[in-house]
Order: C-alpha cells, then sequence, then structure tokens
C-alpha cells in the first residue's frame, strides 16, 4: 500500500511541474510580446525558474521512491 502512494505523489509531482513550467512559458511569451526589448533577461529569468522547478520535481521523485 505504501509503494502505490509513492508512485502516486511522483505522478502528483511530474504533473504539477509540468503545469507550473507550462505558466511560466506562458507568462514569459506575453511579457515578451509586450516588452521584446527586454527578451533576453525574461527569457533568462524563465529558464532559471523553470530549472528550479524541473529540480523540486525531481527532489519529490527521488523521496517519494526511496521507500
Amino acid at each position: 500500500m505504501n509503494m502505490e502512494l509513492s508512485v502516486i505523489g511522483a505522478g502528483l509531482a511530474v504533473i504539477g511541474a509540468g503545469f507550473g513550467i507550462g505558466i511560466i512559458g506562458a507568462k514569459a511569451m506575453e511579457a515578451i510580446a509586450r516588452q521584446p526589448e527586454a527578451q533576453s533577461k525574461i527569457q533568462s529569468s524563465a529558464l532559471i525558474l523553470a530549472a528550479l522547478i524541473e529540480a523540486v520535481a525531481l527532489f519529490a521523485i527521488v523521496v517519494s521512491l526511496i521507500k
């Protein structure tokens, strides 16, 4: 029973990360559309945020699958 819940938790972590990265991408595109001259700053910030979200998701998967 405990392993099944861990797998469900890992799946939720992946789904949550996917939604988070999608929202970051959408908002970054909106910001670039409003201020094209700030594209490089917006893009680098979005990539850093996406990497942080992905790291948290991978950490959650590892922790949930350790048991």
